[in-house]
């Protein structure tokens, strides 16, 4: 070790040998693809109304919420509320039945836990499964 004076510093230079470092292979990582389709799952519930559609189908005893029950809660415009459907039934998070001229929506079963599962590592820790 060599020792240097600087503006009244005694500093002490270490050789830490080779620059960079040598991380261990990661265990568990996700491929790209992966990381691809996951993030474009995740950005159908990164909105606050698609989080609010999911609390309400969610919420609602029957597991079935008509487009025409959304609006009032939600505080949007019916055209709104579809799109918005639409997004989280393109997603895979929600199922559509159309009767008549109404259509319903329930929950996929699953669907929220297996966003969960997709990221390697977390089943099994902190408490999800």
């Amino acid at each position: 070790m060599n020792s240097s004076r600087t503006a009244g510093l005694d500093l002490e230079l270490v050789d830490v040998g080779a620059p960079g470092c040598s991380p261990a292979e990661l265990a568990g990582a996700m491929s790209a693809e992966q990381a691809a389709d996951l993030a474009r799952t995740l950005k159908a519930l990164a909105d606050p109304a698609r989080l609010r559609v999911l609390a309400l189908v969610a919420g609602n005893e029957g597991r079935e919420v008509c487009v025409c029950d959304l609006t009032e809660p939600l505080g949007l415009s019916q055209p709104t509320v579809s799109h918005h459907l639409k997004v989280l039934v393109d997603a895979g998070f929600l199922a559509r039945d159309k009767r008549g001229v109404w259509a319903y929506f329930s929950l996929v079963p699953g669907a929220l836990d297996a966003v969960v599962t997709a990221l390697p590592g977390v089943r099994g820790r902190s408490g999800l499964t």
